[in-house]
């Protein structure tokens, strides 16, 4: 139940971008935005970030007191390589069409994400500490 309670932040981003990047798409074309790539860029954080939260919640029960710090590290690492592969596939299949701007736009969810993520787990590891 808590780990459901922690990602709830997340989860309301998610929701909150997704509704943003469905309505908007008109806003979005205007601005020569691709909201087909936000969109699947947004599902991509989700999913990694849902993944380093389950490996933050095997972390917590761990001895070893750097466990959390390796964890927050790793999942960084993680979420970078899987962006970065996102990235090159994308690239790799529209070749000449890719949109920049809507890969910025991932960059800056990217940042997002991590950041919150990142304020959680702190919170959480500290709570954890104080049990």
């Amino acid at each position: 139940m808590t780990f459901l309670r922690s990602i709830r932040p997340l989860a309301i981003l998610f929701l909150i971008t997704t509704v943003m990047f469905i309505a908007g798409r008109s806003y979005l074309f205007a601005w020569n935005v691709d909201a087909t790539v936000l969109l699947a860029g947004n599902c991509i954080l989700f999913a990694v970030t849902l993944f380093s939260f389950y490996l933050f919640a095997r972390s917590l029960h761990a001895t070893n007191p750097y466990a959390i710090t390796r964890m927050i590290y790793g999942s960084v690492m993680v979420r970078l390589v899987v962006c970065l592969v996102a990235v090159l596939t994308y690239i790799l299949i529209e070749r000449k069409n890719v949109n920049k701007a809507a890969i910025i736009g991932c960059l800056v969810l990217y940042v997002v994400y991590t950041g919150m993520e990142v304020a959680i787990v702190t919170k959480k590891s500290k709570q954890q500490k104080n049990v």
